[in-house]
């Protein structure tokens, strides 16, 4: 029963990878099509190539991700509680898609995690140990804090930027800023493939760990290779509900800001992937960075009733998934 089960998991984590370049292409690609730097076509398979990169030079981030704060139970028990989490997470993944609104892939993850570990204890299982580090480590931290500084840096870099390129055309200035989004669409995508890689990884190196065909220290090639293609994969679909969303919606964006907005996220993304060793939304730092790029202009251009909506789903995102997660647990309690 356990290699059917962890057969089962390393296929979800698949789909979870899939679903997670699909759902946050738009991350990396909203701001350029919509200012005209990029066509949609070039756009989504520039992000589907980095992306695949990301995922593969994420190898350490996914092993410290794997080591860090939760110690999931071995066994059934703890392929049970990853087997939850990855269809809350797929299913609040595919809800807020279909809502158009962007979400956090990682904090629905982790949010079913915790969810299904609670679920573990509720039926007499055995206990994860690390749950409150992790939520406060990986869940609130980054979820209070990256939104604030994205929208923070991306607000303040508006103003040199303005400032260097005051003597220049009109013209000029957003040929030049569009030249630089393609660049930099390129970077994003490179960010999401360092963060968001690792989580299909360590994953399924957990699962392997659990089980007992992994020590740990070191990542299979081929799980390297599966997160890649299927985060790859899924990008070149790309979820262009959020995209709308992300381009439109939010705040009137025109090449500078944009690029300004996918210049901030896509520092914070490399710094917090490489330097940091922190999980961070890719989601939220590039929604965050358009409303600050955005809000400094002299009319009213901040959508205020969209991102406010968006607040709402960033907040009920762990929430949400832990009771999924819970529930999905019991569901597969029976089996385990």
């Amino acid at each position: 029963m356990e290699p059917l089960l962890l057969g089962a998991v390393v296929i979800a984590a698949g789909g979870f990878a899939f679903l997670n370049g699909f759902h946050d292409v738009s991350n990396s690609v909203a701001a350029a099509v919509r200012t005209r730097a990029l066509t949609p076509t070039v756009a989504v398979l520039l992000a589907a190539l980095f992306n695949f990169v990301g995922a593969l030079l994420s190898t350490a981030l996914a092993l410290f991700f794997t080591e860090a704060a939760i110690g999931l139970p071995s066994g059934p028990t703890g392929l049970g509680v990853l087997m939850a989490a990855l269809l809350a997470a797929c299913l609040w993944g595919v809800l807020t898609w279909y809502r158009g609104m962007p979400s956090s892939s990682t904090h629905a993850l982790l949010g079913g995690i915790l969810g299904a570990g609670g679920a573990s204890q509720l039926t007499n299982g055995p206990a994860m140990s690390g749950a409150g580090q992790a939520l406060l480590l990986q869940i609130a931290v980054p979820l209070v804090l990256s939104p604030i500084i994205a929208y923070l840096l991306a607000y303040a870099a508006v103003f040199p930027a303005t400032w260097l390129l005051r003597h220049g055309s009109p013209a000029r200035v957003n040929r030049g800023n569009r030249m630089a989004q393609s660049v930099l669409a390129g970077t994003s995508a490179l960010g999401h493939g360092l963060q968001d890689g690792q989580r299909t990884m360590a994953v399924i190196l957990l699962a392997l760990v659990g089980s007992g065909y992994a020590a740990g220290s070191e990542m299979p090639l081929w799980v390297q290779l599966f997160a890649a293609v299927l985060l790859a994969a899924g990008s070149l679909f790309g979820g262009w509900r959020i995209t709308h969303t992300l381009g439109s919606r939010l705040v009137h964006i025109d090449p500078l800001r944009g690029m300004t907005a996918q210049g901030m996220s896509s520092v914070m993304l490399f710094i917090g992937a490489i330097s940091l060793h922190m999980p961070l939304s890719s989601t939220h730092t590039m929604a965050a960075a358009i409303v600050g790029s955005g809000a400094n202009q002299r009319f009213a251009s901040v959508q205020r009733p969209w991102v406010v909506r968006i607040l709402v789903v960033w907040l009920g995102t762990a929430p949400a998934t832990a009771l999924l997660g819970a529930v999905f647990f019991l569901a597969l309690s029976p089996l385990l």
